[in-house]
């Protein structure tokens, strides 16, 4: 049985801890702290965190408020950073384990495009004496963040590829605001979760669009780049994500959830292990009908935001021809991929190839799942994408 912490994750205490690191006070808008106390309520019932889960949880709130801080000081300083000039070319959403994650990187290793990187998505603000464009602790802090995940999980090394530079997911810094499928994906709480599913995120996605500005100021070189942005979180508000960016194109990777509900029921069950005590049985309980409704969710977004905005992408002819498949869609943002581009992605495949990873390892029965239910509960989307 889980030891419940000695006292509550409390909202005046993290945010009081963030203004004394910080130094500062103004966090802006406060729209966030609604779904801040929604989650607090949530993880302090049902979270079963662990005492080393509770400094986890405690450190990445307290992080995400310390970087909001540090922004808003900062544009107050250079008004001029709400000024740049920015475009998010295209959202890449789908399932978990569809391959967003290596497609997302080979579309950003092109030429005129950009990312978050993973390092951004854990401080979105610079350190103190920061040089601009030199974010060197930065970088050590979220090695050392990964390093420390690895040690307690070390099977998301075959999961997850964690690198400091690597693009990675916005729902990484929209979970520092509370709003996002990042919230139950680093904490078990499904009340919270519910109740997400009726809230307004908008103004999480306005927040996103003056980050991207922000992390666009702080590395000049960005400027004039389009934008890849990358998140299965995006399925089940597909239409918050697609409503902030109009223009962006919404890509969808495909693959078999027959394979990939396990898998991500399996990383799932990684990440729990970093901060909580929740079993197998629970997450696979949780995580399937989840799955089942983010898809729901999405379909019924799809039809009212019209076929003209998606593209679809197989995760087999990813697999098999990595280069057509992201001509595809560069072609679609309106980048010629000429002998050049050519050299960049495949220098970049050469370099990031599944096998230089250890293989992830998991299966049905762990987490008490069954073929024949996910045949059947994502029936019309296997027979639309996958042909089965």
């Amino acid at each position: 049985m889980a030891t419940p912490p000695q006292t509550p994750l409390d909202r005046e205490a993290l945010l009081q801890a963030a203004r004394e690191r910080a130094g500062l006070s103004d966090f802006g808008d406060l729209w966030f702290l609604e779904p801040m106390d929604r989650y607090l309520e949530a993880m302090n019932r049902e979270g079963q965190l662990t005492p080393a889960g509770q400094g986890a949880q405690t450190e990445t709130i307290v992080r995400g408020l310390v970087s909001r801080l540090r922004m808003m000081e900062d544009i107050k300083r250079h008004p001029e950073i709400l000024d740049e000039p920015l475009e998010v070319a295209g959202i890449i959403l789908g399932l978990p384990r569809t391959g967003s994650t290596i497609f997302q990187r080979l579309l950003a290793s092109a030429p005129g495009m950009t990312g978050i990187k993973w390092y951004e998505a854990q401080n979105f603000a610079p350190f103190p004496g920061e040089a601009r464009g030199e974010p060197v602790e930065r970088r050590a802090y979220a090695d050392a963040l990964i390093e420390g995940w690895l040690q307690a999980a070390p099977e998301l090394a075959s999961i997850h590829p964690l690198e400091a530079d690597a693009p990675d997911e916005e729902i990484l810094i929209l979970g520092q605001m509370f709003v996002s499928t990042m919230v139950e994906g680093m904490s078990f709480v499904p009340s919270f979760t519910a109740w997400l599913n009726d809230y307004d995120q908008s103004r999480g996605h306005e927040d996103l669009k003056t980050i991207l500005r922000y992390l666009q100021w702080q590395d000049p070189s960005r400027r004039g780049r389009k934008w890849i942005l990358k998140s299965p979180s995006n399925l089940p508000y597909t239409e918050v994500a697609a409503n902030a960016f109009p223009d962006a194109l919404l890509i969808m990777t495909h693959r078999d959830p027959v394979q990939t509900v396990p898998s991500y029921v399996s990383m799932q069950a990684a990440l729990y292990k970093l901060s909580t005590t929740v079993s197998d049985a629970q997450v696979g309980g949780f995580w399937f009908p989840r799955l089942v409704e983010w898809m729901r969710r999405f379909e019924a977004a799809r039809e009212r935001i019209g076929e003209h905005r998606f593209i679809d992408i197989d995760y087999r002819e990813v697999a098999a021809h990595p280069m057509a498949q992201a001509e595809r869609v560069l072609a679609r943002f309106g980048i010629a991929v000429d002998e050049h581009v050519e050299e960049v992605l495949s220098e970049f495949l050469a370099g990031n190839r599944r096998e230089q990873r250890p293989m992830h390892d998991y299966s049905l029965e762990r987490f008490g799942l069954d073929e024949a239910a996910i045949k059947r509960e994502f029936a019309a989307y296997r027979a639309r994408y996958i042909g089965e």
